[in-house]
């Protein structure tokens, strides 16, 4: 159907698309201080605007909102329809509290109450 219509229809078209894409999606990916929104989001790799992505490379953090998902090393692995494509090379969840040391026992308590004598 694209077929037969005119060019600067395809083109308004295929705008409005990703202006919805770029809407709908919360997840972003930092990298060198700078922000991109994603378009489309897989277990190996994210989407990104050809217009505004740069050939990313390298580890780079990923945000769903403001809440950090994860820190991930990434490579580009081509161009899509208007679309730069990574995958990643690895991904490492970010916790929200720093790693234990040591080994926590299953029936240690969860904190100690004062002595109120």
């Amino acid at each position: 159907m694209d077929s037969f219509l005119p060019e600067h229809v395809r083109a308004g078209l295929e705008a409005a698309r990703k202006k919805d894409q770029r809407r709908r999606s919360r997840m972003r990916v930092e990298a060198d201080g700078r922000s991109f929104r994603i378009l489309r989001f897989q277990e190996d790799g994210f989407t990104l605007d050809i217009e505004d992505a740069p050939h990313l490379r390298g580890l780079v953090d990923l945000y769903d909102g403001p809440r950090h998902l994860s820190q991930c090393l990434i490579v580009a692995s081509g161009e899509e329809v208007g679309e730069m494509r990574y995958e990643f090379k690895w991904s490492t969840r970010a916790g929200d509290r720093p790693a234990l040391d040591f080994e926590r026992p299953d029936d240690a308590p969860d904190g100690y109450l004062p002595d109120l004598r």
